[in-house]
């Protein structure tokens, strides 16, 4: 799956926060990411945040 810095994520779950986007602040084996409703950062392996993507926004539109 091709995702890159600055994409926002739509996930299948919500964060507790009740938001369901997440801004990418890095890619690799990890993907560190900011959800855009509290600003929370997280780490996590790239096979469990690919498995749960819904929607993915580019750039352009990607702005939280």
């Amino acid at each position: 799956m091709d995702i890159r810095i600055g994409d926002r994520l739509s996930m299948k779950k919500g964060h507790p926060c009740g938001s369901r986007d997440w801004l990418v602040l890095r890619v690799g084996m990890d993907f560190r990411m900011r959800c855009c409703g509290c600003g929370h950062e997280i780490m996590a392996p790239r096979s469990k945040i690919e498995k749960n993507i819904k929607a993915v926004y580019r750039e352009e539109d990607a702005s939280c």
